[in-house]
């Protein structure tokens, strides 16, 4: 437990935040200002924003120098399935948590609900799965 709280994290909390302001935008973008579904605005965000945070992550987090389509192929299937827990989990719950508030409401909430999820279940992918070193 020790290991994952170390100048790794904090350098995944860096390249998060550049991510969050651009993928924010986007996501709040589309879903407020063009009037996009949940599901699309919050999808667009991540399939936007994951191949920044792959070169960032492997290169400056991570420091992971190894070159292999495997390696692609893990970080997908992270995003895939940290996307589809944090915001299957965030959209429910805040429905059933804000019954009485308006659909846009529910909504940015879970977006924002879906987005703090994915933080913590993307960063222990990516260092336990995606990008992982047997040294580490």
């Amino acid at each position: 437990m020790k290991k994952l709280f170390d100048e790794k994290l904090l350098r995944f909390l860096l390249v998060g935040v550049v991510n969050t302001l651009v993928g924010t935008a986007i996501m709040f973008g589309l879903y407020n200002l063009a009037h996009c579904s949940y599901w699309v605005s919050s999808a667009a965000n991540y399939l936007l924003t994951s191949i920044l945070s792959f070169f960032l992550n492997k290169y400056f987090t991570f420091r992971n120098r190894a070159r292999s389509a495997a390696q692609v192929w893990r970080f997908a299937l992270n995003i895939a399935v940290c996307y589809g827990l944090a915001y299957g989990i965030a959209k429910p719950l805040c429905l059933r948590l804000l019954a009485n508030a308006t659909v846009t409401v529910r909504d940015n909430v879970s977006m924002l609900v879906g987005m703090c999820l994915f933080t913590g279940l993307n960063y222990l992918g990516q260092r336990l799965f995606a990008f992982r070193q047997d040294t580490d």
